[in-house]
Order: C-alpha cells, then structure tokens, then sequence
C-alpha cells in the first residue's frame, strides 16, 4: 500500500473516532476530513465538491421539504389518530395493529418526522389505557426502518448509495427495488417483535383490567425557608406532612447527604430535600409555601404567576446549548422556560442541575407557558414536546388531500418513469418528479415557502455530501483495493458470499457506532474494489450496503429515530441491545440468503 493509502486509513479511523466520541457535528467532522485529504493531494478540490452537486444528495434535501408538506397538513397527526386502537387488547396484538402502517407510510416518509409525531401521541394513547409506552417506542423505531428498507426513498442511505453508483457511470437503484429483501427482512422482523418485545422490553406487566397513571418519577431539590411550617416536623416513612405525592430520597445538610430510612427524621432550618414525584404533580409543588424550589430560585416572580405548564422535550443535535451546563447557558433567557428535571439514558438527574452538562438525546421537563409550544413545539431545536400533535396548526382537509396526492404522484412518476417516453435530455427519474411536487407543494403553500429552509437537516446533507468525496479518497488513494483485497482473502473459502456477508458486517458494525451515512461512505468504495478483484457485478455488494446502513438495531447512536425514542421511553443502553441484537441476525441472514438470488454476482 502506498502512503497515501496509509494517509487514508489513517484518517478514517481518526474520523470514526471522532464521530463515536460526539467531538462535533458529523457533518464538520467529515468535512475535516476531506480537507485533511486535499491537503494529502489524494483527492482534488473538485472531487471533494463532488457530492454537494450530486442528483441523490440534492433529491434527499427536496424529500425533506416534501415531508415537511405532508407532516404540516396534520396528516401524520391525523393518520396517527386513525391508527391507534381505540380498545385494549393483548401487547403483541396492538404491536402490529400500529406498526404495520406506520412502517408502510416511513417507505415513502423521512422517517424522522415520522417518529417525532407518532411517539407522544403513542406514549400518550399507551397512559390512556394503563399501557407501558416502552414496549411500544422502540417497535415504533423498528417500524419505520423496516420501512425505510423497501424503497428508495425510504431512507437517506439508500440515495447515498443510489448517487455513487451513479457518479461511478453504472445504473442506480429503481423504487422498489430494495424491496425484494426488504420485505421479508420487515416481515420477520414484525413477528419477531409480535413474539418478543413485550418479553424483552422494559416496562411492568400490567393486568389486563387495571388502569394506573403514569409512573414515570423526578427527582427535584428543594430548600426549607425560615418561615417554613416544616421546620421541627418529622419526615416519616419517607413522607413529608402535607406533601403525600412525594417521597423524600435524601436530604442534604450542611453539605453532607443524609440517608433515610423508616424511622421519623426531624427536619431544620435550610435542609435541602431530594424529592421524588410524578411531573402531574410539579404544579402543587410551584405553589407551596413552605417549600422552595431550587431550580426556580432565580427566576423572575412575574413569570411564576402566569398560567404555567408542563412541557416534556427532547434536546436535538441543532440545539445551541449543548455541551454547556445550565448555569453557562441561559435556557430561561432563551426559552421562556425552567429546567424543572431530566432524564438521561433511563436516568433521573435533578440535583445540581445548574452544572449539568446539556447532550443531545436529553429529556427536560420545563415548566413554562402557553407560548412555548407556539415558538418552539415544531422547531428543530427540539425533536419534540408533549404539545406537538395537539396544537391547532392549519391543517384543512383540502390541503391535507393535496398533499397526500402530490406525494403518491411523486412515487408513481419515480417508479413508471422509465416506461413514460421522453423528450430532450429529460430524465424521468425521483429527483425530476421530487422536484415537481416540491414545487407544487411550495406554490399551494402546503409548506411555508419563505420558510423553507427550516425543515432541511443541514447537517445531514453536509454528510452525505461529503460522504461521496470520502468515498473517492479510499478509492484514490488505493486504501479501498487493499482494505477489499484483505476482505476476499478472509473469506475466499465462501466466494462472492463471503465477501457480501463480510461487506455486510462492516456496514453494520460502522452503522452501529456511527451514522449510517458515514458508514456506506466507507464500505461503498471497499465494496466496489471487490467486485473489481472478484470479476462480479458489484450491484449486491451495493445492496447489502444500503440494508445494512439502515438495520440499525442495537445502540440508540445509530440511528436517529432510536435515539428519539430513547429519552421518551426513558430507556436504556442495554435495552436496545437486548432486543436489536437478534434483529441484526435476522436482517443479516435474510440478506446473506437473498441478495445472491434476486442479484446475481
């Protein structure tokens, strides 16, 4: 291998570890890295721009804007409605009574906004009837990646991969075709979920019969004043008089920490108290007297005498405070609103809030107003707020329709665009007919064209642009030949399916830790390479990618549904895990099996 091949390798794994380590935004970090490739003279300035041009980049940028029509309609949110029970009836059976149409519509949908207004509305339906949200949250995520595996719109790697054969002069993928694998991996997929997520997630076994509210605790500090009636009284079996609804964890006195048990504790002066309750309770707690919060120590008296609410978000890639603690970052100043709790990762974190640092991913229970959900509820900021889905948008039937027309004219264009004859050089392909229905979209204002640049996830296509000259510079620099020629001889023994199984794996454990765009720019060189030194078609090569990209199961960092659904459903690392794992085998072996009989080598 040359040095420049050694440059490249080099600098790749510098790039997935820096990705893995969230050290900045995925799309700056690949943009270092094709800077770094410029400067080794392994690719050229136009090479590296390359894919800021290209025809599959800039169609994922129009679907964004073709979403953004669909969801701003209500019809997600309408859609979600008709598709929720409206009886309880056992898990597994209300599982694919949800999922199944959910995954259908996230073939043609960026599944992101998919997520964002079908889980509140999810977790709100399972409270309703007792149900525990977190064995239905990550089947929602499941859902929409099955989804996304079907078509090529379903996901953005699937376009990634479609563009580069593109730019490498071969004949992309058409819509459906990634269904011929895609489909038996969702219907697997779906019994194993209606066989094993209730088993396998978290969340209490509830009686058919029994109907409990939300159970979902935090922890708040509060600080007893001079004048507090509490000072001298007794904290018995964890209980403070006067405020049954919570329990007392901890108390912290002259800056030690006080473990209690049963026996009665006798409370005083400037005692500051971790207390654990329920968010429908926070409001009597903002009332109270003879108790002070300490997280709305410094805010403003007017704003405690408004008409307050509570708001549960999720903190996005795109918020501007992350990284800083509460007390660097002016969350009131920006917001209108107080940082009562959060939930990180399945755990409660209240105490010393002012030196938490914020991560994307976080759930924060803000105690604000009205006008919060208005400004921010379907910001990019936030992936979501407990409002969304019940806000009072525009969301008349008429434009409803026309959206939903415009998006399945699009699909059906895409897909019978190369029987309808043409004139010119006019390509008849999905980004002719995206582009069209954005167009339309914009002129019927189904989105708000003077605001259009809003729902397009920037960084996402600042990755995927960069993506393609990634790719060139493993091919350059001759590190993909040696990388492919080091995967045939491991699995020679196996031929063409060795390597494919090989391929699939690299993708899928990149995918995992990375992002899954990332993760086809590297294996989509490699894969090309080996084909080459095979003398095969490297179309199944190409298709194993785009699955594997997308069979994102097993961490919340791969893809960005799963991390959505982590802080919603306060779930765990492990969780994911526990039951994604046995989903990536069985997406890996109805891959392995398949690809090589609908593509042959």
């Amino acid at each position: 291998m040359t040095l420049s091949g050694y440059i490249a390798i080099f600098v790749i794994l510098l790039m997935i570890a820096a990705l893995i380590k969230e050290a900045m935004r995925p799309g700056l970090i690949l943009f270092a890295a094709l800077v770094i490739f410029i400067v080794a003279d392994i690719i050229t300035a136009e090479d590296a721009l390359a894919g800021f041009s290209n025809k599959g980049m800039i169609t994922i940028a129009i679907l964004f804007l073709v979403s953004e029509g669909f969801k701003e309609t209500g019809g997600l949110s309408k859609l979600g409605k008709m598709l929720l029970p409206r009886k309880r009836k056992p898990i597994p059976r209300l599982l694919m009574q949800i999922l199944i149409p959910i995954s259908a519509v996230s073939a043609f949908l960026n599944n992101t906004p998919v997520v964002i207004i079908f889980a509140p509305m999810l977790k709100k339906w399972a409270d309703k009837f007792g149900l525990p949200a977190q064995k239905f949250l990550i089947p929602l995520s499941y859902a929409t990646i099955f989804g996304g595996t079907c078509t090529l719109i379903g996901t953005s790697t699937n376009l990634v991969v479609h563009g580069m054969m593109l730019d490498r002069g071969m004949e992309g993928l058409s819509m459906f075709e990634l269904a011929k694998v895609g489909l038996f991996i969702s219907l697997f997929g779906f019994i194993y979920l209606n066989l094993f997520a209730s088993r396998l997630l978290p969340g209490e076994k509830i009686p058919r019969h029994s109907f409990p509210m939300d159970t979902r605790e935090y922890l708040f500090d509060v600080i007893l004043p001079e004048n507090s009636n509490l000072i001298g009284k007794e904290i018995e079996k964890r209980k403070l008089p006067g405020l049954d609804e919570f329990t007392v964890k901890t108390v912290l006195r002259d800056g030690k920490h006080i473990r209690l048990s049963n026996t009665p504790f006798v409370l005083e002066k400037d005692d500051q108290l971790v207390i654990a309750g329920v968010s429908e309770n926070v409001g009597f707690l903002t009332r109270a007297t003879n108790i002070r919060i300490k997280a709305l120590e410094d805010t403003d008296p007017n704003f405690l005498n408004k008409n307050l609410k509570q708001v549960e978000v999720v903190i996005a890639p795109r918020f501007p405070g992350i990284q800083k603690t509460l007390s660097e970052f002016d969350f009131f100043g920006h917001y209108n609103a107080v940082v009562m709790a959060v939930h990180r990762n399945g755990e409660r974190v209240s105490s010393d809030l002012e030196n938490l640092e914020l991560k994307a991913g976080d759930n924060l229970m803000l105690l604000t107003t009205d006008d919060f959900t208005k400004y921010w509820g379907e910001s990019r900021v936030f992936y979501m707020s407990s409002e969304i889905g019940d806000m009072d948008s525009p969301k008349d039937r008429k434009r409803r329709w026309t959206a939903v027309g415009l998006t399945l004219l699009m699909v059906v264009g895409a897909t019978a665009g190369k029987y309808i004859p043409t004139y010119g050089e006019v390509e008849l392909d999905m980004f002719f007919f995206a582009a069209i229905t954005v167009v339309l979209m914009a002129m019927m204002k189904i989105f708000s064209p003077k605001k259009y640049t809003k729902p397009i996830n920037w960084d996402v296509l600042i990755t995927i642009a960069c993506a393609f000259g990634i790719s060139r510079a493993l091919q350059n620099s001759g590190a993909a030949d040696v990388i492919a020629h080091t995967t045939i001889n491991l699995s020679k023994s196996m031929g063409p399916v060795g390597v494919l199984a090989a391929i699939y794996l690299l993708t899928n454990i990149f995918t995992e830790i990375i992002t899954n765009n990332a993760a086809a720019a590297i294996s989509f060189p490699i894969a090309y390479a080996a084909a080459a030194q095979l003398g095969v078609d490297p179309k199944p090569f190409f298709i194993a990618i785009c699955i594997a990209a997308s069979a994102s199961f097993s961490t919340p960092i791969g893809y960005q549904t799963n991390l959505i659904v982590q802080s919603i459903g306060n779930y765990k690392f492990s969780d994911y895990w526990k039951i994604g794992l046995p989903l990536n085998l069985i997406a890996f072996i109805i891959s392995v099996m398949l690809i090589p009989v609908f593509w042959e080598f």
